[in-house]
């Protein structure tokens, strides 16, 4: 009985020791598995750790150099903490006093402020904000603001930051600008009415000139001499010139954009409408190379743009085969066009000149040197560019664009 006691107690003891041995192996496998997790873990630690001091410095260059104002409060909205440009243009120091938001807005958008800052807390951001705060000095600031919420780890608000911009400077450009605006609206009206009161008080003592000049050469049939009869033509011939003058004066005054009158404009049908109201000599071909486009704009405009230029490429065309090509070509955001003759041509050195007011370049009857500065007053007025080529003698190019 002891002899089988004793081998039961051996074979328990013999079990024992290999479920020790094996438990001692599983257990080694776990220490080595959890001391290289352990190094594992202190590496990532390590990367981890490095990453956020690089965060952090990243995060505090950008809160030290930032060139707008950037202020975190509390929830309450007093000053947690502002950069460099917020201290300077509030002119408080967070470091040494306490600032609360409403305390620095004008009392006039309080309520405004309470209501926006209520909409930060409950959407997490506003944007485009615009109020009227004081600065410690007492200076009045109209400031420009991006706010958003700050939240912990369980997303629960805990912050709000926000990006000031002072725009004080630039409503006052702004409301100047206007101002000036409407000033040049008034001081363009009273040009214009001023124009059409000298041309009316010009035009009358001239037609009673030129019809005195007429009555005493039908009353004095005969009696005067040929040289008598070409100062009298000269006289009227003067008056008539004149009479063009006032008149071209009055157009170039009053050329200014109607915004109520711009359209879709189809450019091939001015161009036949112009063929049609422009006296073109026989000798004179106009040929449109390709097809115009349909411009947004006044037609009115487009019209004296391009009557202006082909009348002074007929009337400056002393070749017996006259001819007159109208191009255009589209470029990304406009089109340039070119109207091209083969006339009498430009000198160079007037090449800068011909689009100043009265400067004609030759003394041809129909000329009051105000045609070119019409042209050009147009395409300013459409954020165009105009430019010329020629060869003296050869002929004349006058290219120019309209935007899209």
């Amino acid at each position: 009985m002891n002899q089988q006691l004793e081998g039961i107690l051996l074979r328990a003891l013999k079990r024992e020791k290999g479920a020790r041995k094996a438990a001692e192996k599983i257990l080694e496998g776990k220490s080595t598995e959890f001391y290289d997790l352990t190094q594992k873990l202190k590496k990532s630690n390590f990367k981890l750790e490095k990453l956020i001091a690089e965060k952090s410095s990243e995060l505090r260059g950008v809160f030290e150099n930032i060139v707008d104002a950037y202020v975190v409060m509390d929830l309450r909205g007093n000053v947690i903490k502002m950069n460099e440009p917020a201290t300077s243009l509030l002119g408080y120091d967070n470091n040494q006093e306490n600032i609360n938001l409403f305390t620095l807005v004008d009392v006039s958008e309080v309520e405004k402020v309470k209501k926006s800052y209520s909409k930060l807390i409950n959407n997490g951001s506003i944007t485009n904000f615009q109020v009227k705060i004081n600065t410690k000095s007492n200076d009045q600031k109209l400031v420009h603001i991006n706010a958003s919420i700050i939240y912990d780890e369980n997303h629960k608000a805990i912050a709000a930051q926000g990006i000031v911009r002072d725009i004080t400077e630039i409503k006052n450009l702004e409301l100047q600008k206007e101002k000036l605006l409407l000033k040049l609206g008034k001081s363009n009206d009273e040009l214009q009415e001023y124009a059409h009161i000298v041309s009316h008080d010009l035009k009358s003592p001239l037609s009673s000139i030129y019809a005195l000049v007429s009555w005493l050469k039908e009353d004095n049939i005969g009696k005067f001499d040929k040289n008598s009869l070409q100062n009298f033509g000269h006289i009227e011939s003067t008056l008539e010139k004149m009479e063009l003058l006032i008149s071209d004066v009055l157009l170039y005054s009053s050329v200014s954009l109607d915004e109520s009158k711009k359209l879709n404009v189809d450019l091939n049908i001015v161009i036949e409408d112009l063929k049609k109201i422009i006296f073109i000599p026989s000798h004179i071909q106009i040929n449109v190379k390709n097809k115009l486009p349909v411009v947004f704009g006044e037609r009115t405009k487009f019209q004296q743009l391009f009557q202006n230029l082909i009348g002074n490429a007929i009337k400056f065309n002393n070749k017996k085969n006259g001819l007159i090509e109208i191009d255009v070509s589209e470029k990304k955001s406009f089109y340039q066009f070119s109207i091209k003759d083969n006339g009498v041509g430009i000198e160079k050195k007037y090449h800068d000149k011909i689009f100043k007011i009265f400067h004609s370049l030759n003394d041809h009857k129909d000329s009051t040197g105000i045609g070119l500065s019409i042209v050009k007053k147009i395409i300013d007025l459409y954020n165009g560019n105009i430019w010329i080529e020629s060869d003296y003698g050869k002929g004349t190019t006058f290219h120019f664009t309209l935007k899209k």
